[in-house]
């Protein structure tokens, strides 16, 4: 990412002037969404980057999917990048925004990996189990990896809880491995 520190900087900036107005949250909102649009639509996000495709078209393309959308900051956004040419960096500047914000706020990042997708009930349980344990609120995200077979892998922070099967066979197995008990017959 060779505009990861621009990014930054663009997001700290942005973050710094929704606190002043009290709308972190709210652009906070605007930049999952920006993010999750570009993550999903690549084709968008190469339109962003493209240098052939003029900044004026890459505005109509923001304003007709955001502008009912999006606050008023992340309008200004648009603008401020287009004005600096450099539109292609929204997505980075959208991430970077939701990973600062996330530590302003003391929220952490909870991976749950599962064999099957989780449901919402579940999703609740685990976050409401998260902050029981560590005092602090979670975003989750939910990996799906089939090898597992079922159970989950949590890790929040530098701290990982195995409560796989693929975990409980392997571990039973290490214990048959070590076991020098040989029956009687």
């Amino acid at each position: 990412m060779k505009d990861a520190r621009a990014a930054l900087r663009y997001a700290k900036a942005i973050l710094n002037l929704a606190k002043d107005s009290k709308d972190e949250s709210a652009v906070n909102t605007d930049m999952h969404l920006i993010a999750s649009t570009i993550a999903e639509n690549k084709e968008f996000g190469v339109v962003l980057e493209s240098p052939i495709i003029k900044s004026l078209d890459k505005m109509k393309v923001l304003n007709a999917m955001f502008s009912s959308k999006v606050n008023n900051i992340t309008l200004g956004l648009f603008n401020l990048l287009k004005e600096n040419k450099r539109i292609g960096m929204l997505g980075s500047i959208a991430k970077q925004y939701t990973i600062i914000f996330d530590y302003y706020k003391h929220i952490q990042v909870a991976k749950v990996t599962t064999a099957v997708p989780i449901t919402p009930e579940v999703e609740k349980h685990i976050l409401s189990k998260i902050v029981a344990l560590t005092g602090e609120e979670a975003n989750l995200e939910n990996h799906v990896n089939p090898d597992i077979l079922g159970g989950f892998i949590l890790r929040v922070g530098d701290v990982q809880y195995d409560a796989s099967i693929s975990n409980y066979l392997s571990e039973l197995k290490k214990e048959f491995d070590n076991s020098h008990y040989i029956p009687k017959i």
